[in-house]
């Protein structure tokens, strides 16, 4: 017997919101967008609400489960979309301080699946391969588990995630995993952009960074990849010259250091990609519709 929609049993929805973390943090670092995570997270419970939960063994892994094929299907559907996204697509930011939790994150590599940088990385993959990367990397699931969320062999989810980790590895290696290197960089990239010094600002960068800017057709953005460390710092301090009114705040976007740039009304995001001590990629967002939950408290307060 289905449970009536208005009657939900409490312990139904409590084990429900008990597993909301690891539903969304499977879907977020699925597709890339917080706003369809929570889409996702929100038809789950429709599915829940409409099962005998009496039944199920383990509500956690039906509900991962669910969470996953959902995603999938709607990595499907982007897929397509995304033919068609004007300019270079990025995954969404978020400022990780003040949304709810997205999974565990006691682990470099918990964390690392998190990071803007990653997410771009995982969107070279298939869908399936993602969803594997996504349980075993994030969520240590053995690949038994991961073989029955997915309908699949554990040797071919063994194989997925092999295929996905090696298509991410040489890029992934760039990346450090100590925050407050992440942060001291950052905070000298700030310095550098306030004073508008070119030179300090291009020093940061390696020969061979590269700058992906998503205006999504919405915000003016570079349409193709920036490369070189001239071109780039040229880039960042010609866009940042062109506003009479601009602000800089640093805060914490995926679990790193980002900065905040106002330029404008509109604020945007600047994240950074980090090796040997220099920036090696940077993710400009200035597409406003990732960007509703992204300005400052006190701003969002006063609009």
């Amino acid at each position: 017997m289905k449970p009536d929609h208005d009657h939900l049993d409490d312990d139904a929805s409590a084990v429900f919101q008990r597993h909301r973390p690891v539903m969304l943090g499977v879907a977020y670092r699925m597709l890339g967008s917080f706003a369809d995570a929570e889409d996702v997270v929100q038809e789950a419970w429709l599915r829940w609400a409409d099962t005998d939960w009496s039944a199920i063994e383990v509500p956690r892994r039906f509900l991962i489960t669910v969470v996953t094929r959902l995603a999938i299907d709607r990595l499907r559907l982007a897929h397509r979309n995304r033919e068609t996204y004007v300019g270079p697509w990025l995954p969404e930011p978020v400022r990780t301080q003040e949304v709810e939790p997205l999974g565990p994150a006691d682990t470099a590599a918990q964390r690392d699946t998190l990071s803007l940088a990653t997410l771009r990385l995982m969107h070279r993959l298939s869908a399936p391969e993602r969803a594997v990367f996504v349980l075993r990397e994030a969520f240590e699931l053995p690949y038994e588990e991961i073989g029955e969320i997915l309908g699949l062999g554990e040797a071919h989810a063994r194989q997925l995630y092999r295929r996905g980790a090696a298509h991410l590895a040489t890029d992934r290696d760039r990346f450090p995993t100590d925050p407050s290197v992440h942060r001291a960089l950052v905070e000298r990239f700030l310095h550098a952009a306030r004073t508008g010094d070119r030179t300090a600002l291009q020093g940061l960068l390696a020969q061979d960074v590269t700058l992906w800017g998503d205006g999504g057709g919405k915000a003016r953005a570079a349409l193709r990849p920036v490369s070189g460390a001239e071109r780039v710092s040229r880039f960042l301090t010609g866009t940042i010259d062109k506003y009479p009114d601009v602000e800089f705040q640093i805060a914490e976007i995926n679990g790193q250091a980002a900065v905040l740039v106002r330029l404008g009304r509109q604020w945007q995001v600047c994240a950074f990609e980090i090796s040997c001590g220099l920036v090696t990629g940077i993710q400009w967002m200035s597409n406003p519709d990732k960007l509703t939950q992204l300005a400052p408290a006190d701003q969002r307060a006063s609009d």
